[in-house]
């Protein structure tokens, strides 16, 4: 087949940061070519590069042959590449017709024959398969028919490579089979796809040739036909398996959080909670390990009050629990490292100060009168004395959380979770984008919870974390707990193949 794209040694560095290190990648006309790797991989910078939204450090591409510089969006679609991202680019205020046409270069100047551009549409949309109403507001078309949007956008604007970008994430099983459909007319046509997942199932369905990157480097380029989902797994995850510093704990307490039977959205295979039962007793660290976005998050939610399940039971403490908010979860000493620290875990406008105390500005060390008035001094004090147990590296625990390096403002967050001696600690991704020093510092400050009789539930996309802390390995696949294992000389093979699915 013939070469559409030749991405050579592509490097993207970020301060000292490597997003990608030598990266290959070729494209064929008329093939679904899957960039496959975990959350963090390098996946969707490469692909910024290629559209022209990063230019490589390092690095040259080749379209059609001939060695280009792609140094903005625009000129990557002059050249037929075309993108969809995984949130997508439209304009809500616009109809479809609207978006499709936006920016166009054939749409400059005040008068716009909107029939002739309708026909070309409705031409191109039957063609492939894109059904939609081009008279429609974008915010009242499902989330399917926004994907169909892009896709048509990109085809009128001449696109000869589709990089799609997560493209199922928020589709519902029967949108997904209808996008498989499209891309096998786009490709029987002779367009080439880029398809971005992480899903090992999609991509042994749909993909020709699959390139796997680990920690932004390639790991191998594949045929579909001649791998496997363990295959895949492995090189997805490394096979390496360093020795833990961790002792293993053997025999936990009591039990700290019970979940029976637990359902949440299960019609839904990676936003989903599929009868889910698992315990977590006091003094030992369970571990999640899976893909992302197979269910991990919802759990979390779940476990720490956010979301209340459709179905199941959970308990905290032996008791059972009739009501899900977060604060009668944090009554019951439930501490939560949330997946998005900014989002989710801090006030970025506050102090280091505010956020340390955030959850306990009622208790009469910090206030008068129930949290009315606070007490200044006792809460300066106390945050001085967090800022050195957990070395928060800051001018001033006055100074906004938002201005500090993610691993300290991690330890901001630890700080607050971890001093209420939690009985149950939910963390999530506790480590995403901090360097070896930060990461071994929350790795430590676990595993002294742990000995604390805190009950910890780790979840992280990071494989080699999970084997590192865990006591109990539990691995999730489409909202289903696939299997349990030791996290004393784990199966790393079986682990892999639960991961897949099998």
């Amino acid at each position: 087949m013939e070469e559409i794209l030749r991405m050579e040694h592509i490097t993207k560095q970020f301060g000292n940061v490597y997003a990608n290190r030598d990266v290959n990648l070729d494209v064929r006309r008329g093939e679904v070519h899957t960039l496959l790797g975990e959350n963090g991989a390098g996946k969707s910078t490469l692909m910024n590069v290629l559209f022209g939204l990063y230019q490589p450090t390092a690095g040259s591409i080749f379209w059609n042959g001939k060695k280009v510089r792609i140094e903005s969006p625009s000129q990557a679609v002059r050249l037929g590449i075309g993108m969809v991202h995984q949130h997508f680019m439209l304009v809500e205020a616009m109809t479809v017709f609207e978006n499709i046409i936006l920016g166009d270069k054939n749409t400059k100047g005040i008068f716009i024959d909107r029939e002739a551009r309708k026909k070309d549409i409705l031409e191109l949309s039957a063609r492939y398969g894109l059904d939609v109403e081009l008279d429609k507001p974008i915010t009242e078309i499902s989330v399917g028919a926004q994907q169909r949007v892009e896709i048509l956008k990109a085809l009128y604007r001449g696109a000869e490579l589709l990089v799609l970008d997560e493209p199922t994430a928020a589709l519902t099983d029967l949108e997904v089979e209808g996008l498989f459909d499209i891309i096998h007319k786009l490709t029987g046509e002779g367009k080439s796809i880029i398809f971005i997942s992480h899903k090992m199932r999609e991509v042994l369905h749909i993909s020709n040739r699959i390139t796997i990157l680990r920690a932004g480097q390639t790991v191998k380029t594949l045929s579909c036909r001649e791998t496997c989902g363990e295959e895949l797994a492995n090189l997805m995850i490394g096979r390496e398996l360093a020795p833990s510093h961790y002792e293993k704990v053997d025999h936990p307490g009591a039990s700290v959080a019970e979940l029976r039977q637990v359902e949440y959205n299960k019609g839904s295979k990676h936003s989903g909670l599929d009868h889910i039962s698992l315990t977590i007793g006091r003094g030992e660290i369970v571990g999640i390990a899976g893909v992302d976005g197979n269910g991990q998050s919802q759990l979390a939610q779940v476990i720490t009050g956010v979301l209340a399940p459709d179905g199941g039971e959970l308990d905290l403490k032996g008791s059972r629990v009739a009501k899900f908010t977060p604060q009668g979860f944090i009554d019951e000493k439930v501490s939560h490292i949330p997946e998005d620290r900014n989002r989710m875990g801090l006030v970025g406008d506050m102090t280091v100060q505010e956020n340390i105390v955030l959850k306990t500005t009622s208790e009469p060390r910090f206030s008068h009168s129930r949290g009315k008035h606070l007490k200044k001094k006792a809460i300066h004090e106390y945050a001085l004395d967090m800022q050195k147990k957990y070395d928060i590296r800051c001018e001033s625990v006055e100074q906004e959380v938002r201005n500090l390096s993610g691993g300290n403002q991690q330890k901001v967050i630890l700080a607050r979770e971890l001093e209420g001696d939690p009985d149950l600690l939910v963390a999530v991704h506790p480590t995403r984008g901090l360097d070896i020093g930060a990461t071994r510092f929350v790795h430590d400050t676990m595993i002294a919870a742990r000995g604390r009789g805190c009950g910890v539930l780790l979840i992280s996309a990071d494989f080699d974390e999970v084997l590192e802390i865990s006591d109990r390995i539990l691995v999730m696949f489409e909202g289903r707990i696939m299997g349990e294992f030791p996290g004393k000389n784990p199966p790393v093979n079986e682990i892999s193949l639960a991961m897949a699915g099998k």
